[in-house]
């Protein structure tokens, strides 16, 4: 089942997708996969920013989205309510859980051609989703994809990709 998509993306939506794209390009310069998140209060202010760096760190965890909590901090429940998480490629099912565990309520997402998470989990569970369908987001993705298959199904948790 796919997510329907209702919402439009806002002019702040486009901004904060452009810092996140550029995290996404760090990554992808660093020989890193290159997916990049922002967390943003609702007034606006970034919480967190980051990119992908399983490669980087051999880590098995840090997703971009991982990666921009952690940038967070430790925070009080109360300060991820109502915020918007900003990610250049459709959250997997680990990301997703940290966004629901924290009650994040708004999820904006660059693309979802190269991969689809589970938007599905997250429209269930009440929280807004948003895909902006952004080309550079896809152009950047598809090329380190066909660059480096490996790795890419290695983040996936799939092998052969």
């Amino acid at each position: 089942m796919q997510l329907q998509n209702m919402a439009q993306p806002t002019d702040a939506d486009r901004k904060f997708m452009k810092i996140a794209f550029e995290e996404a390009k760090k990554g992808y310069d660093e020989g890193g996969i290159p997916i990049g998140a922002v967390l943003v209060s609702p007034t606006g202010e970034i919480l967190g920013q980051g990119h992908n760096l399983r490669i980087q760190n051999s880590s098995p965890v840090l997703h971009a989205e991982i990666s921009a909590l952690q940038t967070a901090g430790r925070l009080p429940a109360s300060k991820y309510q109502n915020t918007t998480m900003y990610t250049t490629l459709s959250p997997c099912s680990m990301c997703t859980g940290a966004i629901l565990l924290y009650k994040i309520s708004r999820v904006v997402i660059g693309e979802n051609k190269t991969f689809v998470g589970s938007e599905d989990w997250l429209g269930v569970k009440g929280v807004e989703v948003v895909v902006m369908d952004d080309e550079e987001c896809r152009e950047l993705m598809g090329r380190f994809v066909k660059e480096n298959p490996g790795e890419w199904g290695e983040d996936i948790g799939e092998e052969g990709k």
